[in-house]
């Protein structure tokens, strides 16, 4: 008899052992103690090594179903991925059938060891417009959401959520322009921008801590484009785990890792970011000058990694933008387009500074952001797929990052 208290003493112990040994998230973000954000999966820092994908091929639009492509893209791409380093891909929808889309997840993650990021658009691209403060809307976003979250939760492969793109430009009222009957009301621009943000933010953090409640193995991020508006996210969007930003800045992200850290302090994943590689000054493809840039922005993504002394220890890696081109992009309602090469551009951006003498200084060639071009000749019903010189100097980059000597950068150059 005396011996039953000692026994419920040892099971006690081993309950307590039990509950304090319980498994952590499979993913997660932990908070260092230097104020450093990691990310971390599986109980091991995880470092984004990712790319933007969509492999459309020749001829076809945005809207291709390469989810059912009975020659099956992602097998093709997912080895040159691993030969290259890539552990992500960031995909912005999930397709129409689910059990097609878990394939995809499954055959990168289990073949390859490539996780996914999986986002939502947030109706952002909805005709005419997105209607945020509408409810019957925001239902049937959150909705859909929700069930892209409870289809692929379970899925070992998934590595993130994110939520919207650059949908905070809607809140400027320029593009995809939407409004409600009490902002109409309102004469003042500045005040109404204010009240787009709080709606649009607070919409978002709803959606964010639904997922929270029905998915508690991975984080949730707020797609963004560049720093703007993130002032209000900070009050109306707290419980996002991260911040996905959408930048083009050319050869370096500038003060973005210090300036989201000292607006909205979240840690940050570069989610869409690159350089295309046509020269629309020499009217030539230039692979050393979209080498050059992205060697040069994943150098500051690595600085600003957690535990590095020099950086702000916010960022946790960079998908880049994108893994092949789309031929249909420059003007995607001409179908007879979709099957040529166009070198046509439609906006500027000088920190791309190699062509931006280029006819009315437009230089950024929607059609050429691939780091792996694609050919017309097919290969096992595929466009073949031929990787550029970005390619090979990213996977150098990433297999043997430069190390700093003496507080220096080894400078780099890019030839011409």
């Amino acid at each position: 008899m005396k011996k039953y208290p000692q026994i419920l003493a040892v099971l006690f112990i081993f309950l307590a052992m039990g509950m304090a040994s319980k498994p952590l998230p499979k993913v997660f973000i932990k908070n260092l103690k230097n104020n450093h954000y990691q990310l971390i999966v599986n109980n091991k820092p995880f470092i984004v090594k990712g790319v933007c994908y969509n492999p459309v091929p020749i001829g076809q639009s945005h809207d291709y179903d390469w989810w059912s492509d009975p020659n099956k893209p992602w097998l093709v791409d997912g080895k040159l991925m691993q030969e290259m380093g890539v552990n992500t891909v960031r995909i912005y929808k999930a397709g129409d059938d689910p059990q097609k889309v878990k394939q995809v997840i499954r055959d990168l993650y289990e073949k390859f060891g490539i996780r996914t990021i999986l986002g939502h658009w947030l109706g952002f691209w909805e005709y005419p417009c997105p209607l945020y403060g509408d409810k019957v809307f925001e239902d049937k976003i959150r909705k859909e959401v929700l069930e892209m979250v409870n289809l692929y939760k379970d899925e070992p492969g998934v590595l993130m959520w994110i939520l919207g793109n650059e949908n905070n430009y809607s809140c400027l009222g320029q593009i995809n322009r939407w409004s409600t009957d009490e902002i109409d009301k309102e004469s003042d621009p500045q005040k109404q921008k204010a009240m787009r943000y709080k709606i649009y933010y607070s919409f978002v953090n709803s959606i964010a801590n639904e997922i929270h409640k029905t998915d508690t193995q991975h984080p949730v991020a707020l797609g963004n484009g560049e720093l703007i508006g993130l002032d209000y996210a900070k009050e109306y969007c707290p419980d996002v785990d991260l911040v996905a930003c959408i930048i083009y800045r050319g050869k370096t992200f500038g003060n973005l890792f210090k300036s989201l850290k000292m607006t909205f302090d979240k840690p940050v994943l570069l989610a869409e970011f690159g350089a295309d590689c046509y020269d629309a000054y020499q009217k030539s493809e230039n692979q050393n000058m979209q080498a050059f840039f992205l060697e040069s922005q994943w150098r500051q993504i690595y600085d600003n990694l957690a535990n590095n002394k020099e950086g702000e220890g916010n960022c946790l890696g960079g998908t880049i933008f994108e893994w092949t081109d789309e031929w249909w992009k420059n003007n995607e309602s001409d179908a007879l387009t979709w099957g040529i090469h166009d070198t046509g551009s439609n906006w500027s951006n000088g920190s791309y500074y190699f062509d931006i003498k280029a006819p009315n200084n437009k230089n950024m060639n929607e059609e050429w952001f691939g780091i792996v071009a694609l050919s017309e000749e097919m290969q096992d019903g595929l466009n073949k797929r031929v990787p550029r010189k970005a390619y090979y100097v990213v996977r150098e980059f990433w297999k043997n990052p430069p190390k700093k000597v003496k507080g220096k950068k080894t400078p780099l150059k890019c030839k011409e």
